[in-house]
C-alpha cells in the first residue's frame, strides 16, 4: 500500500489532492489489485472518490476478485459513491470473477435506490440526476 491508499481509506482527502496534484501515480494497486480508489469506494470517503476521478483515476480497473470500484459501492450500498463513479464512464455492465455486474450485486443486495440508477445508466446512458443523495 502506498501513502495515497492510506490517504484515501481514512479520508484525508487534502493529502490525496495533494499527491493527485504532483502526478502521484492514481492507479497503482496494492496486493490485492485494489487501487487507491477502490480504497476510497470500500471506505466509503466520498470526498476522496470525487477528488481521484476528478484526477484522472481509473474506475473500470479490477482487484484481484474482479470487482471494479461500481462493484464495491453497490456492495457497500453507497447511492452518491456509486453516482460519481457512473458520472466518470463507469462500465455497469463489468463482471467480476463469480460473474456478477454490478446491476447484479444491486438486485441480490436489495439496493433498490441503486438498482434505480444502474438501471437508468443502462438505458440512457446519464446517472448523475438519478445517483444522487
Amino acid at each position: 500500500r502506498t501513502p495515497l491508499h492510506l490517504a484515501s481509506a481514512n479520508g484525508h482527502a487534502d493529502v490525496v489532492r495533494y499527491l493527485a496534484r504532483k502526478n502521484c501515480q492514481l492507479d497503482v494497486a496494492d496486493n490485492f489489485k485494489r487501487t487507491p480508489l477502490m480504497k476510497a469506494v470500500q471506505c466509503q470517503q466520498e470526498e476522496c472518490v470525487a477528488i481521484l476521478l476528478e484526477h484522472g483515476a481509473d474506475p473500470n480497473l479490477a482487484d484481484a476478485d474482479g470487482n471494479t470500484a461500481l462493484h464495491l459501492a453497490v456492495l457497500s450500498g453507497n447511492t452518491t459513491v456509486a453516482g460519481l463513479i457512473l458520472e466518470h464512464s463507469a462500465s455497469s455492465d463489468a463482471q467480476n470473477q463469480e460473474g456478477y455486474t454490478p446491476l447484479n450485486l444491486a438486485v441480490s443486495k436489495g439496493h433498490e435506490e441503486l438498482l434505480e440508477c444502474l438501471v437508468k445508466k443502462e438505458a440512457d446512458g446519464h446517472a448523475s440526476e438519478q445517483c444522487e443523495r
